[in-house]
């Protein structure tokens, strides 16, 4: 690949709109191959700068003290969220629900980095489906962490459906699939009180954690922000 040459490895139509993989080579830094995911023209994720992604894992696992951890991640997109996720040998089972198939099979035909890793590891499986949706059914088995990394952030929505996960009602509903000691983690490329104070009003634990980066990609500092609450133990 020469330097800064752009391949297009998928481009599909969606539900949301067109949605485009494509990688190069970073030309500030031969040899470095970037992939990254665009929706309708407009940037949504990138492998060069995955610390936000990686540190909602972190930070999740940081709280809950548990073993044999079950874990559901919402969005699967280029995969760093459960792939940090299943670093953790706490960590028993990793359901990561994605909405559009056409992702799924991305990491099925091996198309972004992270698909052998994550084929690999028997903990792991992907399902099509809404997570937004299955956070608002009635629970089945409990979840020990649920951790979304769907939206832009809590103000800013990539479609409508989701618009009642982010109030009181929603996240009460989200909370009933925790098991005791359960964390909730929510990622977000901006602030919002709003949100904040939803999750200070539903769970007895919450905090807001910003992530502060350097984006080379566009020459600036940027910072994403990370939302939990947890459910007492007892």
């Amino acid at each position: 690949m020469t330097p800064g040459n752009l391949e297009i490895l998928a481009y599909e139509h969606t539900e949301l709109g067109a949605l485009c993989l494509r990688r190069h080579e970073l030309l500030a830094s031969p040899g470095t191959v970037v992939t990254e995911i665009t929706l309708d023209g407009e940037f949504l994720m990138s492998s060069r700068h995955t610390a936000s992604e990686e540190a909602l894992a972190r930070i999740a696992l940081e709280l809950h003290p548990g073993d044999d951890l079950n874990v559901l991640v919402g969005g699967l997109g280029l995969g760093y969220t459960a792939h940090a996720v299943l670093e953790s040998p706490r960590v028993a089972r990793v359901e990561a629900v994605e909405l559009l198939p056409q992702v799924i099979d991305w990491l099925e035909e091996g198309l972004v980095p992270l698909s052998e890793a994550l084929e690999a590891d028997a903990r792991f499986r992907v399902v099509q489906g809404d997570a937004y949706a299955r956070l608002a059914a009635p629970p089945a088995d409990p979840f020990d962490l649920v951790l979304i990394d769907i939206d832009h952030a809590p103000d800013e929505r990539l479609g409508g459906a989701d618009d009642a996960f982010y109030t009181k009602q929603g996240l009460e509903r989200a909370r009933r699939h925790l098991a005791p000691g359960g964390v909730l983690g929510v990622w977000s490329y901006a602030e919002s009180s709003p949100f904040s104070q939803a999750l200070e009003s539903v769970f007895e634990e919450a905090r807001v954690e910003p992530v502060i980066y350097f984006n080379d990609l566009i020459g600036e500092e940027r910072t994403d922000w990370l939302f939990f609450g947890r459910r007492p133990t007892g």
